[in-house]
């Protein structure tokens, strides 16, 4: 049993209910109603298999039974490190019926992320891919687990799982189910000091986001194209929940490629995709875009990074698909988002506007007075879908005496609500709609004997939105090569996608009269020397 360390807040229990944002359901109840409309529809699309309600659900009832018999009861945390697989959707679905926590772990993660997420969330079991494009994850699993107390048991799919969790033995207990208004979900975000933060989110806060976006039209008739990671609050959302709320059909791609993504939407017959833009730029540019069918795909949600305007004339044309553009954090799922029948400029000039019950304010960073029509400030977010806390550092989530959460994100506002992310106060990084924590990757580096002074800033670019530039100066004497960098920190374990991509050696470092590195001078030296695609 993991104790959250969060206290809820019983005066936005109750408001939610009275005001009908939140009601009595989780996604364990909607998956049932489903099995019990329609066993045999079909849910999951894996890996040219086909699952259906009834199996999922039936899967989920052996996990559950299982894992209660290894010792997994309520408030215990499950991680699951695993690539778009059925087995992530199941283990959920398993973790509802037991009032355990689902801790999803993106397959990149590597020892150093790992030996701290695992630990500081007290996980009682880890299931994992035995080996997954080229990585021996069972390995690295047991490896961690002599190492981690708290880590009783790691099942691997192809070994463990099948002989211990998938094998029918007992039903899962009896009234332990988890409550819509208790953590069901803990998803780390990457964040600014250094350590990953742990979101905690109810059935209700995160179904919520769900309901909002029902604005695109995703009802049963929908099939969903799910190529963003289920270990991403995005998929996690939008790829195993989204599913059982409407009694749409998701189809699962467990590794990034654009050809059999087209291949597998005109099969599908898709109609929905969301992720962050480098997806609908390499679909729309892929040479055999125009061999299949694709007259079912009705929309494509941006969110991560803004969308060039030729590239949604591109998506049209080419996808014959409507594009919508999106803003939301791991902290409150998709908060606002363009409509369907908004005009061009509104998906390519802004970040859409507030969904269902949602609330947005920007505000002067220095006063905290509301910002005027098209200025600059911070941008604070507050209703039904926010987190309702991070693990173990209540003190983190920081909520003013109106219940407002500040995004750590610079925005602006025009006069019919829509809002235009320009900045961020946090030091991030987002590439290909994915964080890089700066503040981590600057700190192993200081840590190397050749570099005196470390920053890593972002540099634009057309597919991914950014890129990660290291700026070093090096000690006297001392050098280091871009592939000697980059050999150092995968030594150090860091997952790829936190790898800084080019490597600018710096004389001096451009800083304040108290010290502090200029980074705005640092991306605009490096805008002059590295390629921007």
């Amino acid at each position: 049993m993991v104790d959250f360390g969060i206290t809820f807040d019983e005066n936005r229990l109750q408001a939610m209910h009275a005001a009908g944002h939140w009601d009595r359901t989780t996604p364990l109840d909607h998956l049932e109603q489903r099995v019990a409309e329609m066993p045999d529809r079909t849910m999951i699309v894996d890996r040219n298999r086909r699952f259906s309600y009834g199996e999922v659900l039936g899967a989920a009832r052996r996990i559950a039974g299982n894992l209660a018999a290894l010792g997994v009861g309520r408030t215990d945390v499950v991680a699951v490190q695993l690539p778009n697989w059925w087995e992530m959707a199941a283990m959920h679905f398993a973790c509802l019926h037991l009032g355990a926590v689902v801790n999803p772990l993106m397959p990149i993660f590597r020892r150093r992320e790992l030996s701290y997420m695992l630990a500081f969330a007290e996980a009682k079991v880890l299931v994992c891919p035995e080996v997954f494009r080229g990585f021996d994850h069972a390995a690295m699993a047991h490896e961690l687990a002599r190492g981690i107390p708290c880590l009783e048991h790691v099942l691997v799919v192809g070994r463990e799982f099948e002989d211990v969790l998938l094998t029918p033995r007992s039903p899962p207990p009896s009234g332990m189910r988890t409550g819509p208004d208790e953590v069901m979900e803990l998803m780390y975000t990457s964040g600014t000091t250094g350590e990953p933060k742990g979101v905690l989110h109810t059935s209700n806060t995160a179904l919520t986001t769900l309901r909002n976006g029902q604005d695109y039209g995703e009802g049963a008739d929908g099939v969903i194209m799910m190529s963003t990671p289920l270990a991403h609050q995005t998929g996690f959302l939008w790829g195993i929940n989204l599913p059982v709320l409407n009694g749409s059909r998701v189809v699962y791609q467990d590794a990034w490629d654009p050809g059999a993504a087209l291949a597998l939407m005109a099969r599908e017959n898709v109609t929905f995709m969301i992720g962050a833009t480098p997806f609908l730029s390499d679909l729309a540019g892929h040479p055999d875009v125009g061999t299949h069918d694709l007259s079912a795909f009705r929309t494509f949600v941006c969110a991560g990074a803004p969308i060039p305007r030729v590239l949604m004339e591109r998506a049209g044309s080419r996808l014959g698909v409507r594009v919508a553009s999106g803003w939301g954090m791991s902290e409150n799922g998709l908060v606002t988002g363009t409509r369907p029948d908004d005009p061009p400029e509104r998906v390519t000039g802004t970040d859409g506007r507030v969904f269902g019950a949602m609330e947005i304010a920007v505000v002067d960073p220095a006063t905290g007075a509301p910002c005027g029509a098209g200025e600059d400030g911070l941008l604070k977010v507050r209703g039904p879908s926010l987190t309702v806390g991070y693990l173990k550092r209540p003190e983190l989530l920081g909520l003013d005496g109106g219940g407002w959460f500040d995004t750590g994100d610079l925005a602006s506002r025009d006069g019919d609500g829509y809002i235009r992310i320009t900045g961020r106060a946090k030091d991030i990084i987002i590439r290909g709609g994915e964080n890089v924590p700066v503040v981590e990757v600057e700190d192993m580096l200081h840590r190397h004997p050749a570099v005196e002074a470390a920053a890593v800033v972002g540099v634009p670019d057309a597919r991914l939105g950014e890129r990660a530039c290291a700026c070093l100066r090096f000690r006297a004497g001392h050098r280091l090569e871009f592939a000697d960098m980059v050999a150092y920190l995968e030594g150090l374990g860091i997952a790829r996608n936190y790898l800084p991509e080019f490597l600018l050696e710096m004389a001096e470092m451009p800083r304040t009269p108290s010290g502090k590195i200029q980074k705005f001078k640092l991306r605009e030296t490096a805008l002059g020397v590295v390629p921007s695609d």
